[in-house]
């Protein structure tokens, strides 16, 4: 069982963080009273399983923050669950700048400033900054630069992006969810040859018909090295899910091969690939 514990400054990016590591896998729990947190790791280590990872948001509304967060972590050490704390804080200009954008009041200003607030709360919190694993400062940071960090700090091994590749035809409509979109309808369509109009992209005999078109091989040569570099940049900003959508007339024939060759093509370490035929069967 990895625990860790999220926590820092308010408007330094807690949530964003969260978000990151639940897209890594961990359970996130936000603002669990820290005298909870102990329960909430031992039901998780009985679930033989089906929760590893637990991660537990923390801000300065949890009551009795500082005292018993400190006890928290000590007890489990104690238990052989080392927990990691992370650690994120801005500057006062940063922070003050991004609350006012929001026009929201700081959790400790009460009647005063906000510079108040955020005083008091790096006060309070002074303690848990020192013991902390992994300290991010955001003054600077874009969310994907966040996101990078978090990953950094807390995935063991590579993460893998994953990649739809969506076969569809124009008459049914264009997917809602497509990132990229291709159109095979430059391709001489099998529906016009008897033999293989009953047949899908499936189908050895249509697959070759396709991919042996004039201008079909060097297209699939071309867009794979181009789609390489297209990924690479969806990752470095974070995204980590794509749908490459192949679209000809009807979703049978041509969009169905290329999906296929090019699901096959695409797949690497670092891209989990499935290939789904949204239309296959509809005619």
């Amino acid at each position: 069982m990895e625990v860790a514990i999220v926590s820092g400054l308010s408007g330094a990016g807690r949530s964003t963080a969260a978000k990151c590591l639940e897209d890594l896998g961990w359970f996130v729990v936000d603002n669990l009273p820290p005298e909870l947190i102990a329960t909430m790791v031992d039901l998780g280590a009985r679930a033989r399983g089906g929760l590893t990872r637990i991660a537990v948001v923390l801000d300065v509304r949890s009551r009795a923050f500082t005292e018993d967060l400190a006890s928290v972590i000590k007890d489990l050490d104690a238990d052989g669950y080392r927990p990691r704390v992370l650690f994120l804080e801005a500057s006062d200009a940063s922070l003050i700048r991004r609350f006012e954008a929001n026009r929201r009041e700081h959790p400790l200003q009460g009647g005063g400033r906000l510079a108040d607030g955020i005083r008091a709360e790096r006060a309070l919190l002074g303690a848990l900054r020192d013991e902390a694993d992994v300290i991010i400062d955001t003054s600077d940071l874009s969310v994907h630069q966040l996101r990078e960090q978090v990953e950094r700090g807390f995935t063991v091994a590579p993460r893998v992006a994953s990649l739809t590749v969506l076969s569809f035809g124009y008459k049914y409509g264009l997917p809602l969810d497509a990132d990229l979109v291709i159109d095979m309808r430059f391709l001489p369509n099998p529906f016009w040859i008897p033999e293989l109009r009953d047949q899908t992209g499936r189908d050895e005999a249509v697959s070759k018909y396709v991919l042996s078109q004039e201008g079909a091989g060097e297209f699939l040569e071309r867009y794979v090295e181009l789609f390489k570099l297209i990924s690479g940049g969806y990752q470095r900003e974070g995204k980590r899910y794509l749908t490459l959508a192949v679209g000809c007339t009807g979703g049978k024939h041509r969009s169905v091969a290329v999906s296929e060759e090019l699901g096959a093509r695409l797949a690497a370490d670092n891209l989990s690939v499935q290939v789904v035929h949204r239309d296959l069967g509809r005619e």
